[in-house]
């Protein structure tokens, strides 16, 4: 009896400990403070009204867009901007489809073959030079870093003009090598897959891999990118968005209308709509259905996108 007596204070105190622990984790996860409770309801109404005004903030000119895209030319002017007017949708479409003998398709075409050729090529160049600082040892490798994280700073419009003159001088321009080769220059992801790199790249696994006789092409292509594809897919999505979006690097170097992107071919028939007013409703439409394929790749490498994003915050 007196057994069994005194293992039940010793039975309470094993059941207490872990309870004791449980309520620090979440004191913990809650500020670190001892004491510390959820935020109060003043705070959680400014996050939220916060929260809400950045949506509407973003959200507000793509329903905008949408909505005037369902309106005819008449319409678009005389209705208010967010109500909405008979469905000419269908036809707008159609009218976007055929207006010039679909060149409209052909700019989406060549937006879609300059993104994806692009962002590939980027993804690799900036893998190879974020792996290679990441992973070898060698002089300036320091400066050769900052230089990298100072370029960030440098607006892409300051270097257009300078690239414009190189390009014409190689004799580039109006080509399609002329929009791809300046792409392939991305300082911000060079640093994503040095990061990547860095955390996700042990150095052990490749001297196991060099004493087992793979070389360093070997090691980069069947271990190393497999490792960093987070990264990757973060620097795919970011080198596809800024090539779809690109507009004054093509507007300077392209002069045939034929290898026009969907930006620079939509600025033109924006440029128009003076005289043909009816340009308006289908400069409104094509953006509409050129945000499409962004729509799509971003759900596509959503969840790599977050991660990718995560592992910048790896000290360099």
């Amino acid at each position: 009896m007196s057994s069994a007596v005194g293992e039940a204070p010793a039975r309470a105190r094993a059941v207490a400990l872990p309870a004791s622990r449980a309520r620090g984790i979440r004191r913990r996860s809650l500020g670190g403070l001892p004491g510390a409770s959820r935020p109060s309801l003043i705070a959680r109404l400014l996050t939220m009204i916060l929260l809400g005004a950045a949506v509407i903030y973003f959200m507000a000119p793509i329903v905008w867009l949408f909505i005037a895209s369902t309106k005819n030319a008449g319409d678009l002017y005389s209705t208010p901007a967010f109500s909405f007017a008979d469905w000419n949708l269908w036809k707008n479409i159609a009218d976007v489809s055929t207006f010039r003998d679909g060149i409209f398709w052909r700019w989406m075409l060549n937006s879609g073959v300059y993104s994806v050729l692009g962002s590939i090529a980027t993804t690799l160049v900036s893998a190879m030079c974020g792996y290679a600082l990441a992973v070898y040892e060698f002089r300036g490798r320091s400066v050769v870093i900052g230089a990298i994280v100072g370029s960030l700073m440098v607006s892409g419009t300051v270097l257009a003009q300078p690239l414009y003159l190189l390009l014409v001088q190689l004799h580039l321009n109006d080509s399609v090598a002329g929009i791809l080769l300046p792409g392939l220059v991305y300082p911000f992801g060079v640093m994503i897959c040095y990061t990547a790199a860095r955390a996700s790249v042990p150095r052990e696994i490749i001297e196991a891999a060099r004493i087992d006789g793979a070389n360093e092409y070997q090691i980069f292509f069947r271990i190393s990118l497999p490792l960093i594809q987070t990264g990757l897919a973060t620097v795919l999505l970011f080198a596809f968005l800024g090539s779809w979006n690109s507009y004054l690097m093509p507007l300077l170097v392209l002069n045939n209308n034929d290898l026009y992107p969907v930006t620079v071919g939509l600025a033109s028939w924006s440029q128009q709509t003076n005289s043909d007013p009816h340009l308006a409703t289908l400069t409104l439409v094509g953006s509409a259905m050129s945000i499409a394929p962004l729509i799509a790749t971003f759900m596509l490498l959503q969840r790599y996108w977050r991660g990718g994003v995560a592992s910048g915050a790896v000290k360099f």
